[in-house]
């Protein structure tokens, strides 16, 4: 079965910034806030601080995972140039998204040099209070003057836009003001993440959140549900539990499968996160070869 994993970062450094200041390494793959708690962002096992293009790519070889978007955020920090030179390498394999800050001073010469001189064809952005933009920002409109600022210009350069709001019911999960702007901008593709990140107890929520943002031009992709919907062990009922209603409210035809790499694989085994999918008896052959796979290509690549 054909697979593309909508959802993977690369680390060339711990460079994040999140509600607990600046996140760097403090070794064997942890990150150290400037509060000074702590965290694995790595596999320990990898011996390493980063998650090249390489060791990536020997994850996908082992699953049989034809190709990878490489999105960035604020908790490993903005990858931009390193994903974009992995994608220059290896464009069959990957493609890349930029990211940046919209209150940066310089954005429109940051913008100009991502999305016009490198070519990036996706953007992303990470507004959740955990380690988006409202984690070192004031709470902002997601239908405001400045995301409208960015959505238009994204629109304009024919991006997919892909936006992470945090988690259900949090301050930047405002699924009302973006359902406004995702109406604004309806010839755009745009990519939520993460399901809506709901708990265990918010099935119903975010079933409701998913109908309110349901369109033609929308798509939800799935990286870290295991994780969220937590506690749940393979093969991973509760998170089937959850598909199966995102299914019943959207289709199979609107969800990507993500992992969220390398994070997840502190605690997840990559061929566990397939199989919740490709082994679930509630999902008919052409459903799970959408989720894995031929969604995600329409969206990123257009075939």
């Amino acid at each position: 079965m054909k697979i593309i994993d909508a959802h993977v970062h690369l680390v060339q450094c711990i460079a994040g910034t999140g509600a607990g200041g600046e996140l760097r390494s403090c070794g064997g793959g942890r990150g150290m806030y400037a509060d000074g708690s702590t965290c694995q962002l790595l596999p320990p096992e990898w011996g390493a601080d980063q998650a090249t293009p390489e060791r990536i790519l020997q994850v996908m070889d082992a699953h049989s995972v034809e190709r990878a978007v490489l999105l960035q955020g604020g908790y490993l920090g903005f990858q931009n140039l390193y994903s974009w030179q992995a994608q220059q390498q290896w464009p069959e394999r990957f493609l890349a998204a930029g990211a940046y800050d919209p209150y940066s001073r310089n954005r429109d010469g940051i913008v100009r040099h991502l999305f016009e001189e490198l070519g990036l064809r996706v953007v992303k952005f990470e507004v959740s209070t955990g380690s988006g933009l409202m984690a070192t920002h004031p709470v902002f409109a997601l239908d405001g003057e400045m995301m409208e600022r960015e959505a238009a210009f994204a629109d304009e350069h024919g991006l997919v836009f892909v936006i992470d709001i945090g988690k259900l019911g949090s301050p930047s999960s405002q699924i009302e003001a973006l359902h406004r702007l995702i109406r604004r901008h309806a010839g755009m593709k745009f990519v939520v993440c993460h399901l809506l990140a709901p708990k265990q107890a918010e099935l119903e929520a975010m079933a409701g959140g998913l109908a309110a943002l349901a369109g033609p031009n929308v798509w939800f992709d799935l990286a870290s549900l295991q994780h969220n919907v937590r506690p749940d062990a393979p093969p991973y009922p509760v998170t089937r539990r959850f598909l199966a209603r995102a299914v019943e409210t959207v289709g199979a035809g609107r969800l990507l499968f993500g992992t969220d790499a390398p994070q997840n694989l502190c605690n997840f085994r990559y061929g566990d996160l397939v199989a919740t999918i490709a082994e679930d008896p509630a999902l008919a052959p052409e459903q799970k070869a959408a989720i894995l796979y031929h969604n995600a290509k329409s969206v990123f690549w257009g075939a």
